[in-house]
């Protein structure tokens, strides 16, 4: 794709926006659009003759449907059909099928594939109509009789069913060992060991999950789609109706918000292609807030750690195992505890994992899945044996520092985590902190200070990339990529502004089409180092072609010109810091007799170098909390994360990144949690009234310092990382570790809410194991 496509209202810089560096603070480029309503989301596309679904969600935990009357639904006005499991069209029966490329080992969910249920609140029908309302109305009048089974959603009485992932189903590598951590904890003159329960949390972002498919004349479906990868959506498409891929074009050219939702395609995506089928038009099809509860989501787990130290403070055994739940269908696993191999210098260690299978909808992956969770138990745990031992607990951080993986004995990459606590530390006041617990108050509020550290992976994989540099000036840069409010139309459009020293403004990054070049699905903190990568590589090609046509023009000034003495700047190609020598790239194209240049690249990562290293970003986050021991209230009321995540590319962007992570770590520690009422296997509290998050009164001051760090073993074109997932991990535990040291309790499980406060001998329900 060399073209812009007009459908995609692709945005670009406000004229005036100049040359840019790396590491500049840069506005976004599609705030505008954002923010005037210009941007187009996935339930804002019209089409004529749109039909509208709406879902019906099944009330049972496990069973199956004897029976669904549709007669009262099909009488309402307006409403043109009832799709259930008896009258769907085709689709195919095989678990291959329906493989998404971030699938997890197992047989994935079919929406309305037969009359099994799974999970509570699985669809059972679609209901279509001429108008949003008769299809919501109709959708109350759907009858439908079960089944029941004997259901289990309780993971804290279930957990002598536990099972080790099968590494080949589950598509994971078991945690590994060193030492005889046994033994040594034994041994150990200090040593603590603690239990960690984390409840359900859910998927909330602003938008909700939605599709419109556009049925062609040909048959041809254009699918507007609320997901982190087009090109996955259209892999499941086009497999799972046994369409060709030519005939599905996917696109997502603005997501509000994902975290991980939209790394699968829900069921929404295969309801409303079910319905364009059959209907042959157009159709939408959104999820209420409600159904938001019926897909994947963050899984419970419990999780025990034993730590042991020698009495001046070194670690002599970590062992950290954890349970999660997951479906009956698929084994979904997360990296809970492969973090206490990795971050600090011990010789013993010992991991375990395993899952349980329960009656729910498969978890997915949400904001550092396995770490937001992993990394609170590992960091709750060495705050608890820092006391244990009477140490500063940055110091004993600083006592235990890894200068290579543990685990496995690899170097890191790039690793500077010693700067983040020196800069986290130094801006927060850390040095001003005493030790003893209920040492500081203010008037009716305790005040306490913790911190924790943070690590996440540094993932690049493969992509594709088209510059195309035309006559007017204008430089079009493409790729499959996605933007779920991460900035990544900024930082692309940035990086390749930078690389061909144009004005910002004169640079469009094209994503969120199936057309486009392949990117990865659009997850893990990647897409800087994967696409970022590949725009560097694309643009660089691109420069190296311009500068062959600048040396063969007649007459060049250039001829004899080395190209590493040339530089772009501003629309031309000169001899560095010699303006005078300019030749305008617009000049260079027209000598050539072409309207434009283009070049593509395939980023591909050397594997083999790169898997001799340790890669990840680091973080030491720091935060003071106050505490009304009367009322169980607990006030964040200031946050400083450091993070060492290689050179950053858009400070803006990235810092607004961090401080996104650092909300939703308030949220996952003081407020977060899906409760279920065992009895019916069903998720209670399934809306915003119910299931708190962080809002605006929960938040203050939030600092965000950046390492410097440029790691070349990650990202040999940018030294760059990603900082998506970072911003959340550890923020929890810092908030916990400060809570005891305001108030002398421990308390180990998220959600910490007001009762917990009151009563904290409750906090983690105690499973002898």
């Amino acid at each position: 794709m060399t073209d812009l496509i007009p459908e995609l209202r692709t945005p670009t810089a406000p004229e005036g926006t100049g040359r840019v560096r790396s590491g500049m603070p840069v506005s976004r480029v599609d705030g505008r659009a954002k923010v005037t309503g210009e941007a187009r989301y996935a339930a804002e596309h019209e089409a004529p003759g749109l039909r509208y679904g709406v879902v019906v969600s099944g009330t049972i935990a496990r069973g199956r449907i004897t029976a669904i009357e549709t007669g009262a639904a099909l009488a309402v006005p307006g409403v043109v059909e009832v799709l259930t499991h008896l009258n769907r069209p085709k689709i195919r029966s095989w678990d291959l099928a329906y493989k998404d490329m971030t699938a997890p080992g197992g047989s994935p969910f079919r929406p309305l594939f037969s009359d099994r249920i799974f999970y509570s609140g699985q669809p059972v029908a679609l209901v279509l109509a001429d108008s949003f309302e008769a299809a919501r109305h109709a959708a109350r009048l759907v009858d439908v009789r079960y089944e029941q089974e004997a259901h289990e959603t309780n993971l804290l009485a279930s957990l002598d069913q536990a099972y080790k992932p099968r590494p080949l189903k589950a598509g994971f590598t078991p945690p590994s060992s060193t030492g005889d951590a046994d033994k040594a904890w034994n041994e150990a003159p200090v040593k603590i060991e603690s239990q960690f329960y984390h409840g359900v949390e859910h998927h909330n972002p602003m938008e909700m999950h939605a599709t419109t498919v556009l049925y062609g004349e040909d048959g041809h479906l254009t699918i507007y789609e609320k997901t982190q990868s087009s090109q996955n959506n259209r892999w499941y498409v086009s497999r799972v109706f046994g369409l060709p891929k030519e005939k599905v074009t996917v696109r997502n050219p603005y997501v509000g918000g994902a975290f991980g939702s939209g790394l699968r395609p829900q069921y929404q995506l295969t309801l409303a292609v079910m319905a364009a089928l059959r209907l042959a038009c157009p159709v939408r099809v959104v999820l209420t807030r409600q159904q938001m509860f019926s897909f994947g989501h963050r899984p419970e787990t419990w999780q025990k750690v034993k730590l042991a130290a020698t009495a001046d403070g070194k670690l002599s055994a970590i062992l950290h195992e954890a349970i999660q739940e997951t479906s009956r269908l698929e084994d979904y696993v997360e990296v809970v505890v492969n973090w206490s191999g990795q971050l600090y210098a011990c010789k013993n260690i010992k991991l375990g994992y395993k899952l349980v299978a329960h009656d729910r909808h498969s978890p997915i992956d949400m904001r550092a899945p396995g770490a937001a969770h992993g990394m609170h138990a590992l960091e709750v745990a060495m705050d608890e044996l820092a006391y244990r031992l009477r140490i500063d607990p940055l110091e004993f951080r600083r006592i235990n520092y890894a200068d290579r993986n543990p685990l496995e004995d690899k170097p890191y990459s790039a690793k500077e985590l010693s700067q983040c606590y020196d800069k986290g530390a130094a801006r927060f006041g850390w040095k001003d902190r005493p030790l003893e617990p209920r040492s500081m108050r203010d008037g009716e509020e305790l005040v306490g200070w913790g911190m924790a550290t943070g690590m996440w992976d540094s993932l690049v994989m493969l992509a594709r990339v088209s510059a195309v540099f035309h006559a007017d000036g204008r430089l079009v840069v493409s790729s499959a990529a996605s933007d779920i409010g991460t900035g990544t139309y900024t930082v692309m459009s940035m990086i390749a502004a930078e690389s061909l020293g144009l004005p910002l403004e004169r640079v469009t990054f094209q994503l969120g089409d199936s057309t486009l070049p392949f990117a990865p699905v659009e997850g893990g903190s990647s897409h800087v180092t994967t696409v970022g990568g590949g725009v560097h590589g694309a643009c660089d090609k691109l420069k190296k072609r311009l500068v062959r046509l600048t040396k063969s023009m007649p007459g060049s000034k250039l001829a004899k010109a080395r190209p590493q003495d040339l530089e772009f700047a501003d629309g031309k190609v000169q001899l560095r810091n010699r303006p005078e020598t300019a030749v305008p790239l617009r000049d260079v194209l027209a000598a050539a007799g072409v309207d434009r240049v283009e070049e593509k690249f395939f980023m591909k990562p050397s594997l083999l170098k790169q898997r001799k290293y340790t890669r990840a970003v680091h973080s030491a986050v720091f935060c003071e909390v106050r505490v009304n021991e009367k009322l169980g209230i607990v006030r964040v009321t200031r946050v400083v994360n450091a993070v060492a995540a290689g050179r950053i590319i858009s400070a803006k962007t990235a810092a607004s990144q961090v401080i996104g992570g650092v909300v939703w770590g308030i949220s996952q520690a003081l407020h977060e949690e899906s409760f279920t009422d065992h009895r019916f296997g069903r998720f209670m509290n399934h809306n915003f009234a119910e299931y708190h998050v962080a809002v605006n009164a929960d938040v203050h001051d939030i600092q965000v310092i950046f390492a410097n760090e440029d790691d070349r073993i990650v990202s040999e074109q940018l030294g760059a990382k990603g900082v998506g997932e970072i911003g959340i991990v550890g923020v929890s535990a810092a908030i916990s570790n400060a809570i005891f040291h305001a108030t002398g309790r421990r308390l180990r499980g998220t959600p910490i809410t007001p009762d917990k406060i009151l009563l904290g001998e409750h906090d983690v329900p105690v499973q002898e194991r």
